[in-house]
C-alpha cells in the first residue's frame, strides 16, 4: 500500500521520462493589472485569489484550471526578499492553508522577509475543476478482507479497485491526464511568471519535494532557493518506493512498540510485551472485526493499518495510539476508526475532501506501471518480507492496475543548472524514509542534505538547528548554505 497524508505526505511517481532541456510554459501575464485579483483577508495580511492556467500547455485550446492561492505578505515589507512558494505534500493536498495560517507553520525569518505563496494544485482542494472519484469511502477502504481465503472474497477486492480507478475516469475524464507532476511544475512556473519575478524561493514537503525537484529540472534558471523536506528517492520506480515507504513504517512501528513496552504509563504496555499483544490483536481483528461507532463499518484489518499508518506520521499521536490499541483490545474500536477517518480526511459532517482521490489518479498520472492482478498478487511475499506487521496482507492493491496508460510521465530529476538545494531527511521518518533524502541529495547536481533527528514526517521546525539550516538558507543562499551532511538533533 502506499502511504500518504494531508500536509504530511507521502509520495508518488517514479521516473520515466529524461528532460533533454529545461522546459518552458511561455506564460505571459501582465503582471500590473494583477493576473490574480488578490482579495485581502485577515486584515489585510493575508491575500487570496486565483490564476487561469492551460489545461495542456502544448496545447491550450483543451481547456483550463483556475488555481486558487493564497498569500501572506511579508511582515517586514522593507526587507522583503521576494515571494516563497509553498507545497505541503501528497500528491493531493491543497496547500492554500500553508498561506492562510503562516504563521504556525514558518519561522520569524521567512514570515518577515517573504511573500508565503500557496496554491492547491491542478485537481485538488479549491482549484477547478478538481478530481472527484467518490462520496463514499467506506465502500472502497474499509469493506474489504484483505487476506480472503476464498476465491470471492478475492475477487471482491478487484472488482472495488477497477470500479474506484472506472469512477475516477468517467467523473475526470475530461481533465484526469493534465494533472500530474510535470504539469504542476509548469503552473509553477506560471504562478512565478504572474508574480513578475524573474527568480523565486521554494519550500516543499514530502511529495513537495518531488514537485520541486521535478520544477528545479525543467525551470533551473528561475529558482533562487529551494527546500526539499521529507524527500523521497527520485531513481525509484513505484514498487521500489512503495518497499521503501513500507520498510519506513515497519521500523516507525516496531519502535512506537519497543518505547510502549519500556514504558509502565503506556496503555497499551501489556507487561512489557506490546509486540506480542499487537500481534494477537491484528489476528483477532482479521478474524472478528470489532464494533466501532454508529452507522459505521467495523474495524477490520483494513482499517485498523490505515489507522496505523496515520498515527506513525508523529510520535505525538503515540499516546493516543497506545489508548486505542488498548480499548480496542477490549472490544471498542472508535479509536482505531478516529485515526482511520483522519487518513481519510473525514469531516465532522461525514463527508471527505478530495484528497485520497487526488493521491491516487496523480500518482497514475505521473508513472507508467501498470501491474496485472497477478503481478500484484505475486509481489505481496517481497512487501511482507519488509514489513510484516504493516503488510499483513495477502493480496496486492492494485492501486493503478486498472487506471489507463499516462500521457505524461514524470521527467527524471536532476536539477542540473538550478544551482544549491538543501534536502532535508528525518532519521525516523516512516513516510519518506532518510535513504531516499540521502538518493535525493546524491541526484541532484548540488544538493546539500541535512539530517534530522526525530521521529516523524518532515524535519523543518523539529529543532532550532534544522529551523535555522532552512531559513537562513532561505534568506542568504549563498551565504547560508547549510554544510552538506549537517546533523541536527
Amino acid at each position: 500500500m502506499i502511504w500518504c497524508v494531508v500536509v504530511l505526505a507521502a509520495c508518488a511517481g517514479g521516473p520515466v521520462v529524461r528532460a533533454t532541456q529545461a522546459d518552458h510554459s511561455d506564460a505571459t501575464f501582465d503582471t500590473q493589472s494583477d493576473p490574480f485579483g488578490w482579495t485581502p483577508v485577515q486584515q489585510g495580511r493575508v491575500e487570496i485569489g486565483t490564476l487561469t492556467v492551460p489545461m495542456d500547455y502544448s496545447d491550450p485550446s483543451k481547456g483550463t484550471f483556475d488555481l486558487n492561492l493564497a498569500r501572506h505578505l511579508a511582515m517586514k515589507p522593507n526587507e522583503r526578499i521576494g515571494s516563497l512558494l509553498i507545497n505541503p505534500g501528497g500528491p493531493g493536498a491543497g496547500g492554500t492553508d500553508f498561506a492562510l495560517f503562516a504563521e504556525q507553520n514558518f519561522g520569524q525569518a521567512v514570515l518577515d522577509h517573504f511573500d508565503i505563496v500557496a496554491w492547491d494544485p491542478r485537481g485538488t482542494g479549491k482549484t477547478t475543476p478538481h478530481i472527484d472519484c467518490t462520496d463514499d469511502y467506506d465502500h472502497f477502504f474499509a469493506i474489504g478482507d484483505i487476506t480472503p481465503n476464498d476465491p470471492a472474497k478475492r475477487q471482491q477486492l478487484v472488482d472495488l479497485a477497477k470500479e474506484f480507478a472506472t469512477d475516477c475516469v468517467n467523473k475526470n475524464g475530461a481533465f484526469y491526464q493534465y494533472v500530474g507532476t510535470n504539469n504542476s511544475a509548469r503552473d509553477m512556473d506560471s504562478i512565478r511568471a504572474a508574480l513578475g519575478e524573474a527568480k523565486i524561493s521554494y519550500l516543499g514537503f514530502s511529495y513537495g519535494s518531488e514537485l520541486g525537484a521535478t520544477w528545479a529540472t525543467l525551470f533551473p534558471s528561475t529558482v533562487r532557493a529551494a527546500v526539499l523536506d521529507g524527500a523521497v528517492d527520485p531513481t525509484a520506480g513505484e514498487q521500489a518506493k512503495a518497499l521503501q515507504q513500507d520498510k519506513g513504517f515497519e521500523d516507525s512501528l516496531t519502535t512506537f512498540l519497543s518505547q510502549c513496552s519500556a514504558d509502565s504509563a503506556c496503555a497499551f504496555q501489556n507487561g512489557g510485551d506490546a509486540a506480542g499483544a499487537f500481534d494477537r490483536l491484528m489476528r483477532s481483528i482479521d478474524e472478528s472485526p470489532l464494533p466501532s461507532a454508529g452507522g459505521r463499518p467495523p474495524v477490520n484489518l483494513q482499517v485498523a493499518l490505515a489507522g496505523l499508518g496515520q498515527a506513525m506520521y508523529s510520535d505525538a499521536d503515540w499516546p493516543r495510539l497506545a489508548d486505542a490499541l488498548a480499548k480496542a483490545q477490549k472490544g471498542n474500536g472508535a479509536g482505531l476508526l478516529a485515526f482511520y477517518d483522519e487518513y481519510y480526511s473525514r469531516r465532522k459532517d461525514g463527508t471527505y475532501d478530495n484528497f485520497i482521490e487526488a493521491f491516487q489518479v496523480i500518482t497514475c498520472m505521473d508513472t507508467t506501471e501498470r501491474p496485472t492482478v497477478q503481478e500484484e498478487d505475486a509481489a505481496v511475499l517481497l512487501f511482507e518480507s519488509v514489513a510484516p506487521r504493516f503488510d499483513e496482507r495477502t493480496v496486492g492493491d492494485y492501486f493503478c492496475t486498472f487506471f489507463p496508460p499516462t500521457r505524461d510521465p514524470r521527467i527524471a530529476i536532476t536539477g542540473k543548472g538550478a544551482g544549491p538545494i538543501v534536502v532535508l531527511g528525518t532519521t525516523g521518518d516512516p513516510a519518506t524514509p532518510l535513504d531516499g533524502a540521502r538518493k535525493m541529495a546524491s541526484t541532484l547536481e548540488n544538493g546539500h542534505l541535512v539530517t534530522v533527528v526525530g521521529n516523524h514526517h518532515t524535519g523543518y521546525l523539529v529543532n532550532a538547528c534544522s529551523t535555522a539550516a532552512v531559513d537562513n538558507y532561505l534568506v542568504d543562499p549563498v551565504g547560508h548554505l547549510p554544510a552538506d551532511g549537517l546533523r541536527c538533533s
